[in-house]
């Protein structure tokens, strides 16, 4: 596992659940762009509840940026042709939204 931030947009919608235990967590899917002009793409589950509340007010095609412990894995896809991907455990998000927001708030303006 890896500690990393990472920053895309949201693919599809995100969507909340209960786990087994009985903890509330939500999944999304995330588009990075990679150096080589490519994208990866991102599982992201969030059981914090503020990452999951960031997670939830976003739709797709939103930019977002999430920190976390991320972990490499490799699938094929339906040509047979083997592509990167990641995992990623989110205990922080930030978005385009919640930026504005903090920044209103710092000069002392509305949320």
């Amino acid at each position: 596992m890896i500690d990393a931030l990472i920053a895309g947009k949201i693919y599809g919608t995100p969507k909340s659940g209960i786990g087994k235990s009985g903890a509330d967590y939500v999944n999304a899917m995330v588009r990075v762009a990679t150096a080589g002009g490519d994208s990866l793409m991102c599982s992201v589950i969030a059981f914090d509840e503020a990452a999951r509340n960031g997670l939830m007010a976003l739709g797709n095609g939103d930019g977002v940026s999430l920190s976390g412990t991320l972990t490499p894995k490799v699938y094929r896809d339906k040509n047979g042709e083997y592509r990167p991907s990641a995992d990623m455990l989110a205990s922080a998000v930030l978005s385009p939204y919640q930026v504005k927001r903090k920044r209103q708030a710092a000069e002392g303006g509305n949320a």
